[in-house]
């Protein structure tokens, strides 16, 4: 199984680093262009956006080929299929929306809306929700939520991971770093925790893979900024496999 992750991670860091320099010709033929007007702005010209399309194409690529791989070996992931449906047509969701926005920002009540729609889709396709927290006080460890609580705070937590990326998207290389580290971060402990299904060290492998296959563009000085494109696609998908995965 382990040649799969590793597969799973290089055709993602392959396809995010050759498409990158694409995605940055593309965006700035859509003008999705970020232009310093103010003295917070590290950069002082312009700099491409809708970086994040690269990762997505890493990741979604990297996924296809280890689907297709799985389906000839019969590979046991591939059980997770809810869970996977319910992750793309959120990502689907959130990408949409966050490359609109790097076109033609949108106003924080649309963009709010969009991403509510993305982490219902992901609760009622895959039914993916916190069912239960760590509770040190508690004779078995751990606390379980009615479901009054537990849909209200996976929203909360899927919103708020999605924007918490989109907010450290200030500095070269800062979020993509941030999200490199914790989608290897995930990958270690999905494999060493053997109730966590391969399909979490999946997911985080090619995360993790196509981020890095982005980073070097986005070191300083940055070459291409992610946009919220990449920014939300990262917070969104991290966001949902810890709690796909049960961290």
């Amino acid at each position: 199984m382990i040649y799969e992750y590793i597969i799973s991670f290089a055709v993602a860091f392959i396809v995010s680093f050759s498409a990158t320099p694409i995605v940055r010709k593309i965006a700035i033929k859509l003008k999705a262009i970020d232009v310093p007007k103010d003295n917070r702005r590290l950069h002082k010209k312009p700099i491409a956006l809708m970086g994040g399309l690269a990762i997505v194409c890493g990741f979604i690529l990297s996924v296809l080929f280890t689907i297709l791989s799985s389906l000839l070996t019969k590979n046991q992931w591939m059980e997770s299929w809810p869970d996977l449906i319910g992750l793309l047509v959120g990502i689907a969701i959130i990408v949409l929306i966050g490359a609109i926005d790097d076109i033609k920002p949108l106003s924080a009540k649309t963009r709010l809306f969009f991403q509510l729609i993305a982490a219902l889709a992901v609760m009622f396709i895959s039914d993916t929700r916190i069912e239960r927290i760590t509770n040190p006080f508690s004779p078995v460890g751990v606390t379980e939520l009615s479901p009054y609580i537990s849909y209200p705070l996976t929203i909360l937590w899927i919103i708020g991971i999605t924007n918490a990326l989109n907010l450290i998207d200030g500095l070269d290389g800062l979020a993509a770093g941030v999200a490199s580290i914790s989608s290897l971060s995930l990958f270690f402990v999905s494999i060493l925790t053997p109730i966590v299904g391969p399909f979490s060290s999946i997911i985080t492998a090619a995360l993790a893979g196509a981020t890095l296959g982005f980073l070097p563009f986005n070191f300083n000085p940055a070459k291409i900024f992610m946009g919220s494109t990449g920014a939300y696609f990262l917070g969104f998908t991290l966001a949902v496999v810890s709690i796909e995965g049960m961290f």
